[in-house]
């Protein structure tokens, strides 16, 4: 009883993300992967923007696959941003869209809460894809401020990638 409760929460969140116009096929397929010197030009940035605003925090960038090629992390970053970091780039890697836009789902309720069953999924600001030529060749993921701040130090890196 228990597994089949397990299998239909988790495909009923599915079909929420993929049901809807918020979380439907997006239209940026995945490139190829981002190589660690596009990672370190695409990390400067956030690391610029977080000095800038006196922010300690830590940067992770991820390939296509979400999987790790890059991590920063400022001294006297807070310890609970090194894995969070890491998970919101995966998440963005991984669903093809920004966490901001998972955080807005979760906060709207109803079917969005859905999310809290899907592995991986970190609705929290600060997670964005990196493009290039159009495609996903990885993500940046940015913790240790607000998320509103994690955001814009995200933005900063994101928009560095050609």
């Amino acid at each position: 009883m228990r597994n089949r409760l397990s299998i239909t929460l988790c495909a009923a969140a599915a079909a929420v993300l993929c049901g809807t116009a918020a979380f439907g096929q997006l239209p940026n397929p995945y490139g190829p992967s981002i190589n660690l010197d596009a990672a370190r030009k695409a990390a400067a940035p956030a690391l610029a923007e977080a000095q800038k605003n006196n922010l300690r925090m830590a940067i992770a960038i991820v390939d296509i696959s979400g999987d790790l090629v890059l991590f920063e992390k400022m001294d006297g970053t807070q310890a609970a941003s090194v894995n969070i970091a890491v998970d919101k780039a995966r998440s963005a890697a991984r669903f093809k869209r920004p966490t901001k836009a998972l955080q807005d789902a979760l906060a709207a309720g109803g079917a969005g809460l859905r999310l809290l069953a899907l592995e991986g999924a970190v609705p929290v600001e600060g997670g964005l894809q990196l493009l290039a030529d159009g495609k996903i060749v990885g993500a940046i993921g940015v913790s240790g401020g607000t998320s509103e701040q994690d955001g814009q130090c995200a933005k900063a890196g994101a928009d560095s990638v050609k």
